[in-house]
């Protein structure tokens, strides 16, 4: 316990900051007077005093946050922050006279800060407005991480953030410092993702959405995390102009926010259109977008602009891991939704608020094979690996080896755990696939028009395990088990 005191001292402080930011519900539900304001006060104290508890056990710690330190941050964040997120879902439930047991909260709690987007709850269109406001602002903060957003701060606070830094962000862009310091770094992030939830909420409310409703649904768009307001999800609005806004800035959110900024620091776009991760990204969801349509058109699912409007949005949705839908897609030929589905495992960028492996890791996995098979042929050439032109070291190249067989091995133990509970083989695997890849949507009976309601309590725990371990990069999750990474 004693070499935890800077962790939890850190993480008290992070669970005030977090506390502090049920006043956004809260206001809502004074502004909007849905009657439940009384749950914020009483989740918002509970998070103040745990807080404040864990920061006075540790409040003479000096040491600097180490390696293992921001790891074990942010395993306890990603798993006892939303204990509290859950609160105001729990008390609210219970205000309204509605039946919502805690796994159930928990649940739609982790999945908002993990911005899977799957849910539990049903007849959300009636819910009370501070009660969405929740929901779709979890998801918002989860976009880049919070801790991120803690970064920035903590150095106010005379507590350093590199080490938090690194084991939050995602994939290789981890060990890339973009300023010389990391609290500059984590604001221009947080800068970029500002100026995109604005555009994007602007853009909502001129294409005909309320004000509510351009809000909450930017909350859920540029972090790619896919809760709304309405059961129907983007059908609710059935307006082309909406979809084209949305699938622009799901484009968007799917590439590396990291070269955003330095787009912006040096004002030159060329940096953007120059990277081949962002190429590949961009080029993979379009591309998948207009094969699906053309098959639905062939097929006779639609007409040709009808087949390419849907297909563009819910495979561009689906392999961002965002997981709106404008049609049950459930019900197309059975290439486009497996297609879909297996994409948002791969079709984002390292860097950004999208969930998978990332394509930055796919792009290595396959030069490495390309390189594995030149040597068949030239055994003794050297054949570095290189992406955008620079040489990739042995040791990446070998960690994302590593990931791509414990995340295989993942998707495979889980499937495996949910078989045992006799659910159809397709429903198990695509249940796992949108909890790991946080793509919140899967197929079958956990499809569009449907959702995890239905879901055992045994079920439940191996899907929010998933979206904990997608969000955690499966390898900071298992080190943790391993006695090793214990020993002082």
């Amino acid at each position: 316990m004693t070499d935890l005191r800077p962790v939890l001292r850190i993480l008290g402080v992070l669970l005030l900051m977090f506390g502090c930011t049920m006043a956004v519900p809260a206001a809502a539900s004074l502004a909007f007077d849905d009657g439940i304001f009384s749950v914020y006060p009483r989740a918002m104290g509970l998070a103040w005093i745990c807080g404040l508890l864990l920061w006075w056990s540790a409040r003479h710690e000096q040491r600097e946050l180490q390696a293992r330190h921001g790891i074990i941050l942010v395993a306890f964040v990603w798993t006892a922050f939303p204990l509290f997120a859950a609160l105001p879902l729990y008390l609210g439930y219970g205000q309204i006279g509605r039946a919502l047991s805690w796994q159930h909260a928990y649940f739609e709690a982790v999945s908002g800060l993990t911005t899977t987007g799957a849910t539990v709850l049903n007849h959300v269109d009636t819910l009370p407005v501070s009660l969405n406001i929740w929901r779709t602002f979890l998801q918002w903060m989860g976009g880049m991480g919070i801790l991120i957003l803690a970064v920035a701060i903590l150095p106010m606070l005379g507590m350093g953030g590199s080490q938090l830094f690194r084991a939050e962000a995602a994939g290789p862009v981890k060990d890339t410092k973009l300023t010389p310091r990391m609290a500059e770094t984590a604001k221009g992030l947080w800068t970029v993702y500002g100026v995109f939830s604005l555009a994007c909420a602007l853009a909502y409310w001129l294409a005909g959405m309320t004000p509510l409703d351009a809000i909450m649904l930017m909350f859920t768009t540029v972090s790619l995390g896919g809760l709304t307001p309405h059961d129907a999800s983007f059908a609710y609005f059935n307006s082309p102009l909406i979809e084209g806004i949305c699938i622009f800035f799901m484009l968007l959110a799917s590439c590396n926010f990291a070269l955003y900024f330095v787009a912006l620091r040096k004002r030159r776009m060329s940096v953007l259109y120059k990277e081949p991760e962002v190429c590949a990204t961009l080029g993979t969801l379009v591309g998948a977008g207009l094969v699906i349509g053309v098959i639905l058109w062939v097929k006779g699912v639609y007409g040709p602009a009808e087949a390419v409007r849907h297909a563009v949005f819910n495979t561009v949705s689906v392999a961002t891991t965002t997981g709106y839908a404008t049609v049950d897609f459930g019900l197309w030929p059975p290439f486009a939704p497996v297609l879909m589905l297996l994409l948002s495992g791969v079709a984002t960028s390292a860097g950004s608020t999208g969930g998978g492996i990332k394509m930055i890791r796919m792009l290595l996995l396959l030069k490495q094979t390309r390189r594995e098979m030149r040597r068949l042929v030239h055994p003794n050439a050297v054949q570095p690996v290189t992406i955008g032109g620079n040489a990739i070291d042995e040791r990446v190249i070998f960690s994302v080896l590593a990931f791509m067989l414990v995340y295989c091995a993942t998707i495979a133990v889980l499937t495996m755990a949910l078989l045992l509970t006799d659910m159809d083989f397709m429903n198990a695997l695509g249940a796992v696939l949108a909890s790991v890849n946080c793509a919140g949507v899967g197929w079958g009976d956990l499809g569009p028009s449907n959702n995890f309601a239905g879901l055992t309590s045994f079920q439940l725990s191996v899907t929010t395990l998933g979206m904990l371990m997608g969000r955690l990069e499966i390898l900071s999750f298992l080190a943790l088990l391993t006695p090793a990474f214990w020993r002082r």
